[in-house]
């Protein structure tokens, strides 16, 4: 595994969240906390990352990451490129390497890259200048770990500190979800009392993955007494996979609907990585109701990442 730390123990680069430990995390997310800002306040900023330049470069479709990094980058006041990499020197045959070290020749101190092929990432940050970070924007099924911090910090803001009495949900395809996984490194991490997966047995991760979670194949059983209600995002082909026809019968069978929802504890929060599915993995009376939380995770979906991009580039600032 690739050594995210500098030789002084301050963290360079941020790919997963599997070697951090609990009070990394717990740090992190306490230096998120000062970034949160209510719905209609003005967000916080400052000028900390001044003179850093950051380039978001995303092989994959992204709205909530990709702009909750620029944004984040701006309101720290550093320089923010978006790289459109199909219209990049990548797209007429360049390897990522190649694009990397152009992009490294125009003083690039920090490299977020979202790609679908595992390892990529990691390759790019073992082959990187020792002063440029790279950070994770999502890596295949593999990891997404601003994501996995948005949502403890989101559940912390509603359940308190104290994650060993919680009882968490995991709701869809676990096998191919880089957010299930970012999701479990953090919560086990912060030592959640039960975390629950529930989905059609094809889209179960192997019985390695996931150590200590129990498995649920009907939302009836899994959903009882939760405390936190996690959905993912179910694709077609996933479905055709697990011999389900369609949304609708995914829905039918695995949809969080608001009876669904009432099996689980009456302050239970419900959550989604975005986008949603709405008829297919929730109910709109759902994701709009007084239980969700999907919004608020989409806007500390921008703290967390200010916390971040501070936290691996202050170092550079300062000349460190």
């Amino acid at each position: 595994m690739l050594e995210q730390r500098r030789s002084d123990g301050s963290l360079r680069h941020l790919i997963t969240l599997a070697d951090l430990s609990r009070a990394e995390i717990q740090s992190l997310l306490d230096h998120s906390a000062r970034y949160v800002s209510d719905a209609g306040a003005r967000p916080p900023s400052n000028r900390s990352l001044n003179g850093i330049t950051i380039a978001n470069m995303f092989t994959e479709p992204s709205t909530r990451t990709r702009v909750s990094f620029e944004l984040a980058g701006r309101r720290l006041g550093a320089d923010v490129l978006n790289i459109e990499v199909q219209l990049s020197s990548r797209a007429k045959g360049e390897s990522m390497l190649d694009t990397i070290r152009t992009l490294e020749a125009m003083h690039i101190d920090v490299l977020v890259i979202r790609d679908s092929e595992p390892g990529v990432i990691e390759e790019v940050a073992r082959d990187v200048a020792p002063h440029v970070s790279v950070l994770s924007g999502g890596e295949a099924h593999v990891s997404h770990p601003t994501q996995g911090l948005l949502d403890a910090l989101t559940i912390t803001q509603r359940k308190g500190a104290d994650f060993s009495r919680l009882t968490v949900a995991l709701v869809g395809d676990i096998r191919h979800s880089r957010v299930a996984r970012s999701a479990y490194e953090v919560l086990t991490a912060l030592g959640v009392g039960q975390l629950r997966l529930i989905g059609p047995a094809e889209m179960m991760p192997p019985p390695e993955e996931f150590p200590g979670c129990r498995r649920f194949h009907a939302p009836e059983d899994g959903l009882a007494q939760a405390d936190v209600v996690m959905m993912l995002r179910i694709q077609k082909e996933r479905m055709l996979e697990a011999s389900i026809p369609d949304g609708a019968e995914y829905f039918a069978r695995f949809g969080l609907t608001a009876p669904r929802l009432k099996l689980a504890k009456a302050d239970a929060i419900v959550m989604h990585p975005g986008p949603m599915n709405r008829g297919i993995e929730i109910s709109s009376e759902v994701a709009d109701g007084p239980q969700s939380v999907i919004r608020a995770q989409v806007r500390n979906g921008v703290a967390v990442r200010m916390a971040v991009l501070e936290t691996v580039a202050r170092p550079r600032r300062l000349g460190v």
